[in-house]
């Protein structure tokens, strides 16, 4: 599986993931993409996307990210990348060959651990708290109609504070929550992958000690410029 999430697609980006494209096809038998598919939710952007990707030669699984909800075309993006062959997740799940099943949801910030956010006090705060739990739900519900002998789940928002080292601690509430881990360790999967810490650490662990892999573009270009994805073996 190659994972990789933050593309942030501009519509003056033309050529820019050929290579990526390319080194996928050699390399891997799947493509899995952790949201911020695009940099300003735009449909031209959603289109160049889309015209990149039409060069792979692997299914591909994908989640959205804040950046792709910025203009309110998020229903024309996911039009454009399903015409070459991306399945968009939403609470839902993806089956490779019969054998792994891919559940995607984008996910909400509301924090981690005994700071996480509770539903008490404004209604803002409510509504707040309300985003969280229901992308909390919506994963639970694809991964129980998983029966896959393995399982690994793709979002955008990160569902443990370990993949959030690194980035500034005011932020980290609203990069992630650990409602969305609960589901994870409840269900059992292979691997998680998530994306939107640009500055954050690479990998961690649930509480029942399931890797977690923060696949965000601007981190691995740190550390692989010279292969801007995660690969991984299930």
């Amino acid at each position: 599986m190659a994972a990789v999430g933050d593309l942030h697609c501009r519509d003056d980006q033309h050529g820019r993931f050929r290579q990526l494209v390319k080194q996928v096809n050699a390399s891997a038998d799947l493509l899995l993409l952790c949201g911020d598919l695009t940099d300003r939710g735009m449909l031209e952007e959603g289109k160049v996307l889309a015209e990149e990707l039409s060069a792979l030669r692997v299914p591909c699984a994908a989640v959205l990210g804040n950046h792709d909800y910025e203009h309110g075309q998020v229903k024309d993006i996911c039009s454009e990348l399903s015409k070459v062959g991306v399945h968009i997740l939403d609470g839902d799940h993806f089956i490779f060959e019969k054998v792994l099943g891919v559940a995607g949801v984008k996910g909400f910030g509301g924090g981690f651990g005994n700071a996480t956010l509770q539903a008490f006090g404004e209604g803002q705060t409510k509504s707040f708290v309300q985003e969280a739990v229901t992308e909390s739900l919506k994963l639970e519900a694809a991964l129980s109609h998983l029966d896959t002998e393995k399982k690994v789940v793709i979002m955008h928002y990160a569902p443990i504070p370990e993949t959030l080292e690194g980035e500034n601690i005011e932020i980290r509430p609203f990069l992630g929550t650990s409602r969305l881990s609960m589901p994870i360790d409840h269900y059992g999967a292979a691997y998680v992958f998530h994306g939107h810490a640009h500055h954050g650490a690479r990998e961690g662990k649930t509480k029942s000690g399931i890797p977690v892999f923060n696949v965000a573009m601007p981190l691995l270009t740190k550390f692989t410029p010279e292969q801007r994805f995660a690969l991984m073996e299930v």
